[in-house]
């Protein structure tokens, strides 16, 4: 069983208010040195087996269609 790792993040010219509400709340606490946090989303996916080129454009078109929303999101795939 492989598990395949797609990770989803908003693509840098669309505002994250949860990522700029985190970076200020590190400055308030006292952390320095963080310029930015952009927030995003992981998705694992166990297969059977190791992942072929099918399994891997399957995940891919799955990772378009349900889990990103392409107008403002960009989604990486990868093999754990």
């Amino acid at each position: 069983m492989a598990r395949v790792i797609v990770n989803v993040m908003l693509k840098p010219e669309i505002l994250d208010p949860q990522g700029q509400a985190i970076a200020g709340a590190c400055e308030r606490l006292g952390f320095t040195g963080i310029s930015q946090v952009r927030q995003g989303k992981r998705f694992e996916v166990e297969v059977d087996g190791e992942p072929d080129e099918q399994t891997m454009t399957d995940i891919r078109q799955i990772a378009q269609t349900l889990l990103a929303n392409p107008v403002i999101e960009d989604f990486e795939v990868h093999v754990h």
